[in-house]
């Protein structure tokens, strides 16, 4: 009896072992797949963490690269090639980071290409503030050259003005002017003879006799002389096909004709017949030369 129950108690004690093995085999199993499980969590976690990193960096890069291209400077053919290569690549990345699962190996390649792209934008940021300092620079010689330019031009403008000035003085200074002007009414008898008269009746025409004062920048040459004669009305009697130009203004004339000036006190006359009738009053006569008024003179007919 007593060997009988020691066989039923080895019996038990064996089940009890076994149930502690499987009980170590489940314990086991299930702290392999808690740690694992908590290992590929973990390891997702570090995959998503890295890949929003990337892509924050991505963005900051592209943003860097807007921020360049705000400066508004010409790029080179050079460049432009370089940032349209460098903004695929960033789209590439944008892409990629936004798609489902990356291993390791993926993300290795994206930092490496992050890397490369952090270093071409610095490069490209450097080139970049090379060319707007260079531009810059271009732009102050440009300003000071328009400045140059402008005051030269400016010189210039007045130092034309001045020589015009000047050349209209020395224009006015060598117009001849007229002395000892006066004016005498003739009658012209069947005999061709002249004869003086105070009379509008008998009157046919008008003598202007002057001399030129001595003028030192007078052109020793022909000169045309021009007449203007007003009736006591103060009427111009002219044809209207004799224009000339004095004193800055297109007018007629009564009458015209050319001198010999040689600054020696000659004295000359200009004879002028009256295409109408003469009548009472005061007549003027103003003679011009050389664009200016000579002078001036008048006879009062009774």
């Amino acid at each position: 009896m007593s060997d009988q129950n020691e066989m039923v108690n080895k019996g038990d004690r064996n089940k009890i072992y076994f149930l502690i093995v499987v009980i170590l085999a489940l314990l086991g199993t299930n702290a392999y797949l808690y740690f694992k499980d908590r290992h590929q969590s973990q390891r997702f976690v570090t995959v998503n963490t890295e890949k929003d990193r990337l892509k924050l960096e991505v963005e900051k890069i592209e943003a860097e690269l807007d921020k360049v291209n705000a400066l508004n400077v010409t790029l080179t053919d050079k460049l432009q090639q370089e940032q349209k290569l460098a903004r695929e690549k960033i789209a590439e990345l944008k892409q990629a980071l936004q798609n489902g699962k990356l291993t390791h190996g993926d993300l290795a390649n994206a930092q490496k290409e992050v890397k490369e792209l952090r270093e071409f934008v610095k490069n490209y940021n450097d080139e970049i503030i090379r060319l707007e300092k260079e531009n810059t620079s271009l732009r102050t010689e440009r300003d000071s050259l328009k400045e140059f330019a402008y005051t030269a031009t400016q010189k210039a403008r007045d130092l034309e003005k001045k020589n015009t000035e000047l050349s209209e003085k020395v224009k006015t200074g060598a117009a001849l002017k007229a002395g000892n002007v006066a004016v005498i009414a003739y009658k012209v008898k069947n005999s061709g003879k002249n004869v003086e008269v105070t009379r509008a009746s008998t009157a046919k025409k008008l003598s202007v006799t002057f001399n030129i004062v001595s003028n030192q920048l007078a052109l020793k040459d022909y000169h045309k002389i021009y007449l203007r004669v007003f009736d006591p009305a103060g009427n111009l009697i002219a044809d209207g096909d004799n224009l000339f130009d004095a004193d800055g203004e297109q007018m007629q004339y009564s009458s015209s004709t050319s001198i010999s000036y040689n600054d020696d006190n000659t004295s000359y006359t200009m004879d002028w017949i009256n295409p109408n009738s003469f009548i009472k009053g005061v007549y003027s006569v103003i003679l011009y030369s050389d664009g200016y008024t000579m002078g001036k003179a008048t006879i009062a007919l009774r």
